[in-house]
C-alpha cells in the first residue's frame, strides 16, 4: 500500500501568513518545517487553537495496529476523519491495507498523494465523476479503486458512464447491505444479490466484495444496540456466502469507530479479507466515543484509546458572578455529538452550557479573564475540519504542524 513521500513531505515547504488561524504573527514568513524545528512552547501560539498530541498519536497508532493484527482483520482507516496526508502516512505505514473515504473530492487529495488503494464507501454515480475514476484507474496500473453499489439503477448509471468514458480497466464493486433505520444500503437481501448479479453482468465492474455499516443502526454500548449490531452482521455473513464473487480474495468490510470488536468477532474466519473502516480510532476523542469504543468497553481499557486532540480558549469576559466567556465557539469546536468539556479548571461541576459562533459559555470554574482553558472535544471528524494547519505538540512545546485538506 503505497503513498507518496515526497509529497507528503513537501507540505513542510508551504510558507506560514495570515491564512492559517493557528500560526502567531511572528511566525509568519517561516516554512511549515522551519517553524517546527524550532520546538517553540505552546504559549507563543494564541488563542483559539486546536492541538494534537505527538505521544498520544503513536500510542493509538500502535494499539489499533495490534489489535488488529490479533483480530486478524485488516484496517483500511476512514481518512475524512483527518484529511491529513501526513496522518494518511503513518496508518500507512503502521499496517493499514487501504485507506477509505467518502466522495470524489476526497478521493481526488489522497491520488494527489498517490494513495494506491482507495475504499470509496458511497455509490458513485456522477458520470463526470466515473469518468475521471476511470482515466486516474487507466493512468495509473498500481492504484486499486473499490465503490459500493446498492440499486440497480446505481449499477446501470456506472456501467454506462464507464462504458462512455472508454474505462479499460473494470472497477471493482461491493454490494453494500443496510438496515432500518439506517443509512445507506440494500434493505433486503435477495435484493441485494440482484445488485450483485447486476454487476457480474457489466463488463465495466467487477464484483469484489460485500460492505456495510453497522455504525448507522446503534448509537451506544447498551445490551440492545450491541445485539442489533450482531444481528446486521450475522446477516452479512449468511450473504456473504451466496455472493457470486468474481476474484479469489473478496473484500467482507463493516466497522466504524464504536463496533469493530464485533465486525471481527462475527465476520472473520469465512473466506474473505475483512477489512474494517474504522475512521477515529488516531485522533479518538473526550466524549462519545471515548464512551463507546469497544477499548473502553472491554477489561483492557486503561491500555486503550486516548485523546490527541484538545482546543484552548481564553477567558475573554466574566460579565456574571457564575459566568466566563472563552474566545472559541462554533467555528473553532466540534458541537454535534457533545459539547466540549473544560478540563485543568479550579470549580466544582464546570462545564461548557452552550457555543455561538466565537464564544464557548462555561459556567462553574473559578478562572479570571485573561486564563486559558484547556477544553476535550467530541468527535473528531468535525473538530479537526474547521483547522487547515494544527500543530503537534510533545511535552508542551509545538514539534509538528499536521496540514489538511477539507
Amino acid at each position: 500500500m503505497d503513498i507518496d513521500d515526497s509529497a507528503v513531505e513537501a507540505l513542510g515547504d508551504e510558507r506560514l501568513d495570515w491564512r492559517f488561524k493557528a500560526v502567531p504573527a511572528a511566525a509568519w514568513g517561516l516554512t511549515v518545517r522551519e517553524l517546527a524545528a524550532e520546538h517553540r512552547p505552546l504559549t507563543e501560539f494564541g488563542t483559539p487553537l486546536l492541538t494534537l498530541d505527538e505521544g498520544v498519536l503513536a500510542h493509538n497508532l500502535g494499539t489499533m495496529a495490534g489489535w488488529a493484527t490479533a483480530a486478524r482483520v485488516s484496517l483500511a482507516p476512514h481518512g475524512k476523519t483527518t484529511m491529513a496526508p501526513a496522518l494518511w502516512r503513518r496508518q500507512l505505514a503502521a499496517g493499514a491495507w487501504a485507506l477509505t473515504l467518502a466522495n470524489l473530492p476526497q478521493l481526488r487529495v489522497a491520488r494527489a498523494f498517490g494513495v494506491s488503494r482507495v475504499l470509496l464507501a458511497n455509490e458513485l454515480v456522477d458520470s463526470a465523476a466515473l469518468a475521471w475514476a476511470a482515466a486516474e484507474q487507466d493512468r495509473d496500473p498500481g492504484f486499486e479503486l473499490y465503490v459500493w453499489a446498492d440499486s440497480l439503477p446505481g449499477v446501470a448509471l456506472m456501467d454506462q458512464a464507464l462504458r462512455a468514458a472508454g474505462a479499460a480497466r473494470a472497477l471493482k464493486v461491493c454490494v453494500e447491505l443496510g438496515g432500518s433505520p439506517g443509512r445507506t444500503g440494500v434493505r433486503d437481501d435477495a435484493e441485494a444479490l440482484a445488485v450483485a448479479e447486476a454487476v457480474t453482468r457489466s463488463p465495466t465492474l467487477t464484483l469484489a466484495g460485500l460492505a456495510g455499516y453497522e455504525g448507522a443502526l446503534a448509537q451506544d454500548a447498551g445490551p440492545q444496540s450491541l445485539a442489533t449490531v450482531d444481528r446486521f452482521l450475522g446477516r452479512m455473513a449468511a450473504l456473504h456466502g451466496r455472493m457470486p464473487y468474481e476474484t479469489s480474495d473478496p473484500v467482507l468490510t463493516a466497522g466504524g469507530s464504536a463496533y469493530f470488536d464485533q465486525v471481527a468477532d462475527v465476520l472473520t474466519g469465512l473466506g474473505a479479507r475483512v477489512v474494517v473502516r474504522a475512521g477515529c480510532y488516531l485522533v479518538h476523542d473526550d466524549g462519545f466515543y471515548r464512551g463507546i469504543s469497544p477499548f473502553a468497553r472491554s477489561s483492557t481499557a486503561r491500555a486503550g484509546l486516548r485523546s490527541a486532540m484538545h482546543a484552548w480558549a481564553r477567558v475573554v469576559s466574566r460579565p456574571e458572578k457564575d459566568l466566563a466567556l472563552l474566545d472559541a465557539g462554533r467555528r473553532d469546536l466540534s458541537f454535534d455529538n457533545g459539547l466540549p468539556e473544560p478540563q485543568g479548571v479550579l470549580g466544582s461541576g464546570s462545564r461548557i452550557t452552550a457555543l455561538n459562533d466565537q464564544h464557548a459559555f462555561l459556567t462553574g470554574a473559578d478562572v479570571e479573564i485573561g486564563d486559558v482553558v484547556r477544553l476535550g472535544l467530541s468527535h473528531p471528524c468535525t473538530a479537526l475540519d474547521k483547522w487547515s494547519l494544527i500543530p503537534v505538540l510533545d511535552d508542551g512545546s509545538v514539534v509538528d504542524f499536521v496540514r489538511t485538506f477539507f
